[in-house]
């Protein structure tokens, strides 16, 4: 499904329960894996190739709070309204199901369960 408004004109009306929305692209380097690890998740799987062979990954994977990070740029881009977006009410439930690995493209798909105002 796809929104016939574009975000800039979106409102709390157009984010209709049960709409299933699919978008955007981003993929991830190595470079940028390892420069957000050694600032914020400087784990050895995160900041030093070789290291990272060696465990349970068998390889250098991104921060699960770097690919939460991607996920909200993907949701700003092409999701959140310009106009109306009031900021939010917070996130019940974070998953790390799958390593992000180097040249790994991500998207994103959001399902409108319910609308509630959540500010009068």
């Amino acid at each position: 499904m796809t929104f016939t408004t574009p975000a800039k004109d979106r409102y709390f009306e157009d984010y209709l329960p049960g709409a299933v929305h699919e978008f955007g692209s981003i993929t991830i380097g190595e470079a940028e894996i390892i420069e957000f690890a050694r600032k914020f998740d400087p784990q050895p799987f995160h900041i030093d190739p070789e290291k990272a062979k060696q465990t349970a990954f068998g390889g250098l994977i991104a921060s699960g709070w770097h690919t939460a990070g991607l996920a909200m740029r993907l949701l700003v881009d092409h999701y959140v309204s310009r106009v109306a977006s009031l900021g939010s009410p917070g996130v019940d439930e974070v998953r790390w199901r799958k390593p992000v690995r180097p040249g790994d493209t991500l998207s994103i798909r959001v399902t409108v369960l319910e609308s509630k105002c959540s500010v009068a």
